[in-house]
């Protein structure tokens, strides 16, 4: 009887501990993001430029050593990003091709990072609102930049920056929902000279 109960509990943990077990981790889960609704409103701050951007965004001066007057930034504070917008005057073809090879070199900084550059034309010839739009896909710093241009007097460059370590698949859903502002932001632009 002694080994009859003995050989029970044994078989018994080995039935109960035994098997075939598949254990495999949970993959991380990052929270839910409630993105707010879409509504524009004019930004017309006494710069040479006006556009729509969304109500969810606060507009401010660039405060950086060097920042220049009608250079600012565009805060996203729910998803930690910015949007930074610099002003430059064109004064000579010399500048102009300087900004324009800038923007490239700028953008072109995150191939390191990157897995591929995209460069899109924008152009809007009724405005007179010119210029490049690159797509940076990858774990780079910066996932959005363009510059627009009347290609004559007037010059602004966008970069896109979040304030986090740049993981793509993380930030891909609140990317693409900025993407769409900035898309409304340069349709919308024009130049006021």
């Amino acid at each position: 009887m002694r080994y009859t109960g003995l050989a029970l509990i044994l078989i018994l943990l080995f039935t109960a501990c035994g098997g075939n077990h598949d254990y495999s981790p949970k993959p991380r889960g990052y929270f839910r993001i409630a993105f707010p609704k879409k509504e524009y409103q004019q930004y017309n701050e006494g710069c040479p430029y006006t556009f729509s951007y969304p109500k969810y965004a606060i507009i401010e001066p660039d405060k950086a050593k060097g920042a220049k007057s009608c250079w600012v930034n565009m805060q996203f504070p729910q998803f930690k990003a910015t949007l930074h917008l610099s002003y430059q005057p064109v004064t000579s073809k010399k500048v102009f091709n300087e900004l324009v090879e800038d923007a490239r070199t700028f953008a072109f900084k995150h191939t390191v990072k990157a897995t591929s550059i995209d460069e899109g034309v924008i152009g809007y010839p009724n405005r007179k609102v010119y210029g490049i739009y690159y797509t940076i896909d990858g774990n780079a710093a910066s996932s959005a930049q363009f510059f627009l241009t009347d290609s004559t007097k007037n010059y602004l460059r966008g970069a896109l920056y979040f304030n986090s370590e740049p993981r793509l698949d993380s930030i891909q859903p609140v990317l693409s929902f900025i993407k769409k502002d900035m898309e409304v932001m340069i349709k919308t632009f024009k130049w006021k000279n």
